[in-house]
This record gives C-alpha cells, structure tokens and sequence, in this order.
C-alpha cells in the first residue's frame, strides 16, 4: 500500500506535535515534519518522543527552505540540507523534501545538484527535490525565484516531489509534469489551487487540478514498488475549531485513499 501522511505544516498554527496527535486520530500512516519556525519541528528529540508516543513514524522531513526559514539551524542552505539529512536519519524517515535553491543563492545553486547526489550516497535517505512556482508581478510578468527554474526536471534529479498547488499557481500541467518525473516520481504533496498568484494548498478536489486523475495514475510509474508516499500538505488555518480542522483533514485524507484504490 502506498502510505499516506499528514504534513505538520498541515495544522499550523498548532505545532509538530498536534500534527502527530491528528495523524494519529484521524488514521494517517504517518507524518511529514516541516521544519520551520515552530521550535518542535527543530528539535529531533522532541520529534522522535512524539512519534514514540503517537505511534506514527516519520514518512520524510521537509528542509528548511521556505524564506521565513532562512536561519532556522543554519543560514548556510548547504548546512541546512545536510542536518535534514541528518535528521531523516536519525527519525529513521527514509525521505527529504527540499526546494530548488533561489537564484541569489549562486554557490549553492551551482553545488545543488551534486550536492543531492552526494547525501542521497552517503545517507540512504531520498532526496526528493520539489516543483515550485513563479512570482507574478502586478504588471503581469512571471519572475522565477528559483534556480535554474521551477521546474527540477530541467537539472535532473534521482528524486522528485510532485506538489499539486504548486502546479496550480505556476500554470503547469500536473499529470505532463508528473510523465516527465517518471519513475523518479517517489513523493507527492497531495492538495488542490485554482491558479490564482499564490500558494493555496486547498483541500484536494477543492481547485481545478487533476488530483484524483493523478492518484490513480501513479502505479504508471511503479510509485508504490519504490516506496513512494502521498503526504497531505494543505492549509486549515481558516478552522474556527478543532473538530472543523479535523473534518478538513478526514475528508482530505478519504479522498486520497479513494482515488489511490
């Protein structure tokens, strides 16, 4: 079975360890831990009591690489990747989630590739590099922030992530994006977008995206022979409760299963 997670970024502004205790209620197989300004998502200790504790495993980590991100462990992005790394393997999570660096990052950016390849050897983990998208100016003109472009094909990688929102705000063709990812397609952010200029992450089958139609396409690429994993990244914050931030995330979480058979 191809497993299922909860993105802790899904239930922000709680932090990690609620994301845990949801997952853990609602019947995720597992958590994803976005490292980011929550201290929990920084601490490996606190992350490996709470999944000790909740009995759900760590599925990936997702890199500090967001800009609000940019000191959290480390403000070398060469430092941070290497102490996701170091982190998955110590969560014994057998995937990182990271982005393409930005263009202003020109050392790491011509590294990057080699970089990923190196860890990937060294560590065991899956570094699963993620699509991204333009920022669009009020003029009108997409400017990408990203290096060599949002598209991580274009480099190459022996991972990638597939994140539908982010295909949605970039204007890209999901189920083409995913043909070209192929069988290196090893981990999915499952949410939804209408393609308006900003990173929705609404619940899948909420925005135009073709997320049932991918779901159910991924054994095309031996997705579940090599441990790939879907992981809900979608945004709650609008939950006036807890009960209707769970509900969100219940039928979230029953329309991945349902689409991945």
């Amino acid at each position: 079975m191809i497993p299922v997670g909860l993105s802790t970024a899904s239930v922000w502004p709680l932090r990690a360890r609620s994301g845990f205790e949801l997952a853990r209620t609602l019947g995720f197989d597992g958590v994803e831990v976005m490292v980011w300004a929550d201290p929990e998502s920084q601490d490996v200790a606190a992350l490996r009591r709470h999944s000790a504790s909740t009995g759900m495993p760590v599925l990936a980590v997702h890199s500090p690489c967001l800009l609000i991100t940019q000191r959290v462990w480390s403000p070398d992005p060469v430092v941070r990747l290497r102490r996701s790394v170091e982190a998955a393997v110590e969560l014994e999570a057998p995937t990182v989630v990271v982005h393409p660096p930005f263009r202003w990052q020109r050392r790491y950016g011509e590294a990057f590739a080699g970089l990923v390849a190196e860890l990937e050897a060294s560590s065991g983990v899956r570094i699963a590099v993620e699509n991204m998208f333009p920022v669009r100016t009020p003029r009108g003109r997409e400017v990408s922030a990203f290096r060599p472009s949002v598209d991580p094909t274009d480099v190459g990688h022996a991972h990638y992530t597939l994140d539908l929102s982010h295909t949605a705000t970039a204007g890209m063709d999901a189920l083409a994006l995913a043909k070209r990812m192929g069988e290196r397609l090893t981990h999915v952010h499952m949410g939804d977008g209408t393609g308006v200029a900003k990173d929705e992450h609404l619940l899948p089958g909420r925005g135009t995206q073709p997320c049932a139609e991918l779901l159910e396409g991924l054994d095309e690429y031996g997705f579940g022979d090599h441990g790939g994993q879907v992981v809900l990244e979608v945004n709650t914050r609008n939950a006036r409760t807890e009960d209707q931030r769970a509900k969100m995330l219940s039928e979230a979480l029953l329309f991945t299963r349902l689409h991945l058979g």
